[in-house]
């Protein structure tokens, strides 16, 4: 048995901002990637995702019985696919922000809900939405709380535009320049990232008034400016968005940055050769960088192996 691919994705711009509908930008990276499978001769790897998988069949036998117009699955047949050994398969690193366990939650969706939403139908907002919601509560098996935005990413194999909460669609990104010197990039931080302890001090945060004001004055304004900038290739507004909101990471998201970070991260700012901010809820995993030249950036960066993502 193998079932379809399903990739991991990067969101570019948005981490935190849209728990407080600010914009957001996910975009799908196919260097990773997961799939079903089962095998004879079972790896340790592939028996720990079994085992997690027999978890998650009940945590999903939970949900359709407490939400059953949200959604249902055939659990017997998963039940039964995990006893012959399936597992899931996959490349995409855990703990890294780049959507591990979205492209497991959408590859369950894909094979075992009744009366799914496919991606070949007419994918009106409601659609997307009620996919979304589905999605969330499926993941937040993982992390706890989930926006259900990874596996949509996953699922639909498209970058999605974040408006608002309750506003999101599939959108076309500017193509790749081939010849452009400027490149959006991952550093491996070399740490594995937990995400629900992140979110946790950002929840906690958010009980300060101030916090509350500097996320939505700066942060959030320079988040929905950059979506809008790489949107419409408005390239040089967007490094000077992006600058503005590395600073205000740097200055108000200390923790999520692994410390031997921090100091990178401020030469960025002050030689302007690339600019750093989070991939995904931060503490460790991918770090994003963004750079107008390329070999300027690998320079500084001499000691990090720089992962392209997107070319200008």
């Amino acid at each position: 048995m193998k079932g379809p691919l399903f990739y991991s994705k990067i969101l570019l711009f948005g981490e935190y901002g849209i728990i407080e509908d600010s914009k957001g930008l996910s975009i799908p990276y196919n260097f990773y990637k997961g799939a079903l499978k089962s095998s004879e001769n079972p790896t340790e790897e592939a028996l720990k995702s079994n085992q997690s998988l027999l978890r998650f069949s009940m945590y999903l036998d939970h949900l359709q019985n407490d939400k059953p117009e949200l959604v249902t699955f055939n659990i017997q047949e998963m039940q039964n696919d995990i006893a012959s050994g399936m597992y899931f398969d996959s490349s995409i690193p855990q703990g890294y922000g780049v959507g591990s366990s979205g492209a497991l939650v959408a590859a369950i969706y894909d094979k075992y809900a009744n009366d799914k939403i496919t991606v070949l139908e007419n994918l009106t907002r409601d659609k997307l939405l009620q996919l979304k919601g589905i999605f969330g509560q499926m993941e937040s098996f993982f992390h706890g709380k989930s926006s259900g935005l990874d596996p949509l990413n996953s699922y639909l194999s498209l970058p999605i535009l974040i408006n608002s909460k309750d506003n999101i669609e599939p959108t076309g990104i500017p193509s790749q320049s081939v010849q452009g010197k400027g490149a959006v990039f991952l550093i491996d931080s070399g740490i594995v990232g937990e995400t629900a302890p992140m979110v946790n001090i950002f929840m906690e945060n958010l009980k300060d008034n101030g916090f509350r004001k500097m996320l939505k004055s700066q942060f959030i304004k320079h988040t929905d400016a950059c979506v809008e900038n790489f949107l419409h290739g408005d390239i040089k507004s967007l490094f000077e968005n992006t600058k503005k909101l590395s600073k205000v990471v740097l200055n108000h998201f200390k923790p999520m940055i692994p410390e031997q970070f921090h100091q990178v991260w401020q030469n960025g700012i002050e030689t302007n050769d690339y600019y750093l901010k989070l991939c995904g809820s931060g503490g460790g995993g991918y770090i994003l960088g963004f750079t107008e030249d390329l070999e300027k950036a690998k320079a500084s960066l001499k000691d990090y192996k720089l992962e392209v993502v997107y070319n200008f």
